[in-house]
């Protein structure tokens, strides 16, 4: 742990180094920025609006909330402004008993917003430097929670919005948290790997009880500060992608919100962390230099190997465009050896996809289904109408297409009940309808995943493209 010296050195100098970075963030160019404009136009209010008009039929199992989140600039600003930076902004639509009662926008509460709009910041302990959490939004521990990596505390969030604090889960989080902790379906912990800028030799395994409590933290050392966006656990492992996009002082100190930077020299690796080990414990596997955001799954083979299934970029951050900048490989597994210490490496689909989801009942598990977000060709972007269902078993792929000008985000699936066979149940997620300015949440029914949604709730302006989204269920 460090001394108090070593904090007031480490705070002096940040201090100083965001001086020189807000100078030369001033110097850039007047421009427009690709993730500030178009469909990424942010909202400029919060609205509440009931009884939203349904197209179909919603199915009654679905009694809850889907919440989505991400970045919405209260006082956007171009000058060195990145997509993965913006104010967190969540939104909500609740359905019960086949009605959709109403939808819902708030900023979080950071103090940035307050100074941007006025708004009182929300309560509650700060962590990081900064308070801005953007990119996932979720129920643990009977609680609902807004998330961001590398930073702020949770904020945990009313079923209305209209209260949020920020919590490190009742005071047991001693550091940073992540975006994608991982719920293990057969113990009912969440499993997360956490890193911070402020601290680039070290990450740390937190696990989290099914209470919301934080049980194990974990020091892990590492080089280079790499950004660990997600994670994936198997019945034995916590998986920790260590790839090569790392922190740069260089992009931080000229002027740039995200200082993160495709780093060819950090060497691409995964570590094998036993779920109860310690740092020493960790098998590491060198990789290819690759980069990974989110993981679809992983599960233990008999034989003692690991299947990793991931979408993959052959690069990320390489070029400055103000958000992700990889060529998207599509959705490819792993087999990972901790003996042989050797990554098998399979294409399951080269199409460009992104924001992988199974049947979270199965997570670490063998399974059948994943559900992913189509992309178009070239550099990450948000213009594909299209997404995909995989067979993992039988090799094969179904597609559902909303059609021209129409833009899904990323889906989750909600299964029919708990104890529903795998893949029995919905995709639930935002479509943006460009050409009209609107939104859709659309319900689709698994079974029949080319077939038309069997329930569209229209929002009547654009929800500009966020991260990630989940379905909680009321009780």
């Amino acid at each position: 742990m460090a001394s108090v010296i070593e904090n007031a050195i480490r705070g002096t100098v940040t201090k100083g180094i965001g001086v020189v970075a807000e100078f030369n963030r001033k110097r850039m160019p007047e421009t427009d920025h690709p993730f500030l404009t178009g469909i990424h136009k942010p909202m400029a209010a919060e609205l509440t609006l009931e009884d939203l008009p349904v197209t179909g039929t919603i199915p009654d199992e679905l009694d809850g909330r889907y919440l989505r989140i991400g970045p919405n600039p209260a006082a956007p600003e171009a000058k060195g402004y990145h997509w993965f930076t913006g104010d967190g902004m969540v939104h909500v639509i609740a359905l019960k008993d086949g009605q959709a009662l109403w939808y819902r926008n708030r900023w979080i509460r950071s103090k940035r917003v307050e100074a941007e709009t006025g708004m009182p910041h929300a309560p509650g302990p700060r962590h990081g430097g900064f308070d801005t959490v953007n990119t996932n939004v979720l129920g643990i521990g009977g609680r609902t929670w807004a998330l961001v990596e590398a930073g702020s505390y949770p904020v945990e969030l009313s079923d209305t919005l209209d209260e949020q604090t920020y919590n490190p889960f009742d005071d047991t989080l001693m550091g940073s948290f992540t975006a994608h902790p991982h719920l293990d379906p057969a113990t009912g912990e969440n499993h997360a790997i956490c890193y911070e800028a402020t601290v680039p030799d070290q990450i740390r395994h937190v696990v989290i009880d099914a209470s919301g409590k934080v049980t194990r933290e974990v020091a892990i050392p590492v080089k280079h500060g790499p950004s660990i966006h997600d994670c994936a656990i198997t019945a034995r492992y916590a998986l920790i992608l260590d790839l090569p996009v790392t922190f740069s002082m260089k992009a931080l100190i000229g002027g740039h919100s995200f200082p993160y930077r495709w780093n060819p020299e950090h060497q691409a690796r995964i570590g094998l962390l036993p779920r109860n080990g310690g740092a020493d414990d960790v098998v590491w596997v060198d990789c290819p230099q690759v980069y990974i955001f989110h993981v679809a799954n992983a599960f233990d083979v008999a034989d003692g190997r690991v299947v990793l299934d991931a979408c993959v970029y052959d690069t990320m951050f390489a070029e400055l465009t103000g958000g992700p900048s990889g060529k998207s490989l599509g959705l490819e597994r792993w087999i990972i050896d901790p003996i042989a210490k050797t990554v098998e490496r399979k294409t399951i689909d080269a199409t460009p996809q992104e924001f992988p989801r199974p049947d979270e009942r199965f997570f670490g598990q063998p399974y059948h289904y994943a559900y992913t977000m189509g992309l178009p060709e070239g550099d990450f972007a948000i213009g594909d109408t299209k997404l995909y269902r995989h067979d993992l078993a039988e090799g094969t792929k179904q597609t559902h297409d909303f059609g021209p000008g129409r833009y899904p985000g990323e889906f989750v699936f909600v299964p029919r009940s708990d104890d529903a066979p795998e893949g029995d149940g919905w995709l639930v997620g935002l479509v943006i309808d460009l050409p009209n300015e609107t939104t859709d949440l659309a319900i689709i029914d698994a079974q029949d995943f080319e077939g038309a949604p069997v329930a569209s709730i229209r929002i009547p302006h654009r929800v500009p493209p966020g991260f990630h989204g989940n379905w909680v269920a009321n009780g």
